[in-house]
């Protein structure tokens, strides 16, 4: 089978007229044999406009496939209305087909759960066997999304636990008197008999871990939550508690949130809670020289100390904020790297990315010691390493990625179509939607003469460029 309306197969393709100012809307995507928004044409005339394809030869045709978003993403800009001609060596245009002989249709095609059958053509007799057929398919597709919605749980067996020795100056091979389990002497000591089962010593140690007179579990959970709402903890290593590590900034608060988390049930809901409606993480970030002589570091909790987004966030918020954000939960991971399967494995940052790839980076296949082409210089540690806290560094690179990757540049691009479909192609408006999507808040009257003036000099992609890459976008202030 060959598709002789490829480009690559010599056909030349012309058009009424092409919509200017959009890379992925170009008339070669006609027919380069990549399918998807980005490698769509669009026409310059609303409603209207015509596509020639030009074969080096004549040629038999025994199917037509074609269409603008085959990933069913998106749902404007679908030709429904268009007839497909074709020249025959007469020189003559005969019809042969067209939306005219098309079953009605509407809503996008992830809704569509059985194709349109149309038995008109057929006798009396073969119509009512395929309707027939057609029931009792659609009968058995019910049943099947009925089974897999059936109740699901993770489920196993416990075995029987090693027999664990005492080795002699460690060595493996010298083993000595058999150990009951049990905890370490130096701490609230537990022991279990020799014989106790898996399941008695996961339990007994899940109670000694959470019992209320064991500060110290309720204290890293405790500070470990802070550290994700202020950017440090309470205590600066949060790995690390004892000797080697640093002293509280504020013992008696961390040992008063570490017993109301307690008393509150171990909730995760209400100790965020009781942070977040704080006056200490509602304050403002704004400095004082005063207080910045004394503590620049913002240790005493005398304002709320600006930090930047982590690169998950960042990459997150740039696609929710263009619109590609893809929002289905679950399911398995996405690659961001391109993998060659040779003897081994060779991973290589991926430089165009579909809806697969705007989901949410929790998704992201973690591949060690290849960090993420674009966002690994955000100080987002590969999957080799487990860091107690990430350290935040300012590179140029951070800078080079963020205004010039072929991933910024495509949601830019998305984030203009996403304006120009909403607002129209007013400025100001767009400017305004722009603020309201990127910040959270309205432009005041500078700032929008300022972007306008600067979108009719070089272009609205450059001003959401600017957006995407300033401190009020990547920080929280």
């Amino acid at each position: 089978e060959t598709n002789v309306a490829l480009s690559s197969a010599g056909t030349q393709a012309t058009a009424s007229g092409s919509l200017t100012g959009y890379a992925i809307h170009k008339l070669e995507h006609v027919n380069d044999g990549e399918p998807g928004n980005n490698h769509s044409w669009i026409s310059d005339e609303l409603g209207r406009g015509w596509v020639n394809l030009e074969f080096p030869e004549p040629a038999r045709i025994d199917r037509i496939v074609w269409g603008r978003d085959r990933s069913g993403q998106f749902g404007d800009r679908i030709a429904v209305r268009y007839r497909i001609e074709a020249r025959i060596q007469s020189g003559e245009w005969v019809l042969v087909a067209g939306s005219h002989r098309r079953e009605p249709y509407t809503g996008s095609v992830q809704e569509q759960k059985t194709p349109l059958y149309d038995f008109a053509q057929f006798s009396v007799e073969d119509a009512n066997q395929g309707q027939a057929w057609l029931e009792t398919l659609k009968k058995k597709r019910a049943e099947l999304d009925q089974a897999s919605k059936a109740a699901s749980l993770y489920a196993g067996t416990f075995g029987k636990p090693e027999t664990i020795h005492r080795l002699h100056r460690g060595d493996p091979m010298q083993k000595r008197e058999e150990i009951a389990p049990g905890s370490l002497a130096i701490f609230d000591r537990f022991e279990l008999p020799i014989n106790a089962s898996e399941q008695e010593r996961r339990v007994q140690l899940a109670h000694w871990i959470a019992h209320q007179d064991n500060p110290l579990t309720a204290r890293v959970l405790v500070n470990r939550v802070w550290q994700y709402h202020f950017g440090v903890g309470i205590v600066d290593t949060p790995n690390d508690f004892g000797l080697n590590g640093s002293r509280p900034t504020h013992p008696e608060l961390l040992d008063w949130l570490a017993s109301e988390f307690v008393r509150e049930g171990w909730s995760l809901k209400r100790l965020h809670r009781n942070i977040l409606l704080s006056a200490t993480w509602q304050q403002s970030g704004v400095p004082n020289e005063k207080a910045l002589q004394v503590d620049a570091s913002s240790r005493l909790l005398w304002r709320f100390p600006p930090r930047r987004l982590e690169a998950e966030a960042i990459r997150d918020g740039i696609l929710f904020v263009s619109g590609s954000l893809n929002p289905r939960m679950g399911g398995s991971s996405f690659y961001l790297h391109e993998v060659d399967r040779e003897n081994v494995y060779h991973y290589h940052p991926k430089e165009s990315f579909g809806p697969e790839e705007s989901r949410r980076m929790i998704y992201a296949f973690k591949v060690r010691m290849e960090p993420d082409g674009i966002f690994g210089s955000f100080d987002c540690p590969d999957g080799s390493l487990a860091v107690p806290r990430r350290s935040i560094s300012t590179t140029p690179l951070q800078a080079l990625n963020l205004f010039n990757s072929v991933f910024v540049m495509e949601q830019v691009e998305h984030l203009v179509e996403r304006l120009t479909q909403e607002e129209g192609e007013n400025d100001r408006a767009r400017i305004r939607r722009l603020w309201d999507l990127a910040y959270g808040r309205s432009p005041d009257a500078s700032e929008i003469q300022f972007a306008v003036n600067f979108a009719q000099n070089h272009g609205l992609d450059a001003v959401c460029r600017a957006v995407l890459n300033s401190n009020e976008f990547l920080f929280l202030p």
